[in-house]
């Protein structure tokens, strides 16, 4: 592709200017970085304002930005089950995280590991949680990583080989360098530049795209069929039915047991904060559905059949329809505005990310086997060090697996996740799970979760449930965690009765 000079110029500015917040960010609201609850929660001191644009910038991703309208425009209205799962998770919000906030507040719990190790009196338990935690992120900052380069190659820099990913590698040693300054601090500061940007550019995108397609009309009478509506159930099968309705589900209730999630969670100030925000968070949706509806617009523009779009989509796939979208119909610095909100957008929750993984490690693995003696100023130091390791990962991870193969394995990442369900939220409100029963029921869903990925050949997390004759295609991640909860409620009774007679509990 064409190098666009005036687009990468008005790219390069913006990116400089987060960079510059990045580092700035660690004066403000002065505290001692080397407290592990100042670098990595924001000394827990984030009020409504600040934490939504921070829940905002941890939540809507680059992969959002690119992924949602790439389904729409590939696989049409399957894609749109991600605006029901963002409307779904704050209810979940509202009525539980506040009470977990409480709780972590009250202990002085750093991660969701902390809560379990405590509530459960196991530190096996919360190491699976930990563990859980920084595995089922890693695909995830990678994802960031997809989004980036993306629109990095749509700029026009050089694509393949070392040399199309070097810019890549400087944003990120940027990103370590004011992550390892400023901690959580930064993404916070961050996130209200990165949603600015993102609002202008969907707004103008929704206004501008159409009118240049005729209007919505004609953007959804240009769209197939088959991709504006479900494929009925038939032969036996709930088809697209169940999975939709599965995706949204296990989705929403995969969302907030990220890592990164509960860490903008915890650093909120107050209780009433997340209230708040579950309320105002809504907004995101609505704008997430107008980002869904970019795949159509992508569609009535015809971009694939551009010939100035070929090598994009040669080496992107779909994941290439919004960058080339936005390079068809805004001017040139209107594009370097849009494809900086992606970029921006990716930094954000991929510091977050790297963030909570550090806290986590430290936390639960570095603190609790290895040294438990070790001084505050060790633990922070511990946490800034893991978070550099963590972002090299990433960076590893993406040049080193093919990027559909990343994008699935962000769905694998939700099938784990989700197992940490019954012991962060179940826990809250009953004591009657044993925590052997919750190991042994995260080992089997966990197992049989992977199971079913792997059973699809790792390219589609839907699996074609079998009951009673008919086929229910559905989220792994919503099935296995039904296996997890079954067992952990069926053997915590038995558990419970086998320790009151002197067999000694797992700790």
């Amino acid at each position: 592709m064409t190098f666009n000079l005036t687009a990468a110029g008005v790219f390069v500015a913006l990116f400089g200017l987060v960079t510059w917040l990045g580092f700035v960010a660690a004066r403000w609201r002065k505290a001692d970085l080397n407290q592990l609850h100042e670098w990595g929660l924001g000394g827990r001191r984030f009020g409504t304002v600040v934490t939504w644009f921070l829940l905002g910038g941890d939540l809507y991703t680059a992969y959002t930005f690119i992924a949602v309208p790439a389904l729409v425009y590939g696989a049409g209205a399957m894609g749109f089950f991600a605006v029901p799962y963002t409307i779904l998770i704050y209810p979940i919000l509202f009525l539980i995280f506040p009470r977990l906030w409480k709780i972590a507040h009250e202990k002085g719990h750093v991660t969701a590991a902390d809560y379990v190790r405590d509530r459960f009196d196991s530190r096996y338990l919360a190491l699976a949680v930990a563990l859980t935690g920084i595995l089922a992120t890693m695909p995830y900052i990678a994802l960031q990583l997809v989004g980036m380069e993306v629109v990095i190659g749509a700029l026009g820099f050089p694509a393949g080989g070392f040399t199309g990913h070097i810019p890549l590698i400087i944003a990120f040693i940027i990103l370590a360098a004011f992550t390892y300054t400023s901690g959580l601090r930064a993404p916070a500061l961050i996130a209200v530049v990165k949603d600015m940007l993102i609002f202008v550019t969907i707004f103008a995108a929704i206004v501008i795209i159409p009118a240049k397609l005729g209007g919505y009309s004609a953007i959804f009478a240009s769209v197939p069929q088959e991709k504006l509506l479900l494929a009925p159930p038939s032969g036996g099968s709930l088809g697209s039915y169940s999975a939709y309705i599965t995706l949204a589900l296990g989705s929403a209730l995969a969302l907030f047991l990220y890592p990164h999630s509960m860490t903008g969670i915890l650093s909120a100030s107050s209780g009433k904060v997340i209230r708040r925000n579950a309320a105002a968070l809504s907004a995101y949706s609505f704008v997430l559905g107008l980002i869904a509806l970019l795949g159509y617009m992508a569609i009535a523009a015809g971009v694939d059949k551009n010939p100035l779009y070929a090598a994009g989509f040669a080496q992107h796939g779909a994941n290439f329809a919004v960058p080339a979208l936005f390079l068809d119909s805004f001017s040139s610095w209107f594009v370097g505005v849009a494809f900086a909100a992606i970029a921006i957008g990716a930094l954000v929750p991929a510091a977050i990310m790297s963030i909570a993984c550090a806290n986590l490690f430290t936390r639960n693995l570095y603190k609790e086997f290895w040294k438990p003696d070790c001084t505050d100023a060790e633990e922070a130091r511990m946490a800034k060090i893991v978070s550099l390791v963590v972002k090299v990962g990433a960076v590893v991870f993406i040049l080193a697996i093919p990027q559909a193969y990343a994008i699935q394995l962000q769905l694998l990442g939700g099938i784990w996740i989700i197992q940490l369900l019954p012991p962060i939220l179940l826990g809250l409100f009953t004591r009657s799970f044993n925590a052997h029963a919750l190991l042994l029921g995260w080992a089997a869903g966990t197992a049989i979760g992977t199971y079913m990925a792997a059973s699809r050949g790792f390219v589609s997390s839907v699996y074609p449930l079998e009951i009673f004759g008919v086929t229910v295609p559905g989220y792994a991640a919503l099935y296995s965690v039904l296996v997890n909860f079954l067992v952990a409620a069926a053997l915590s009774p038995v558990i419970n009765r086998l320790s009151r007679r002197g067999v000694p509990p797992l700790r």
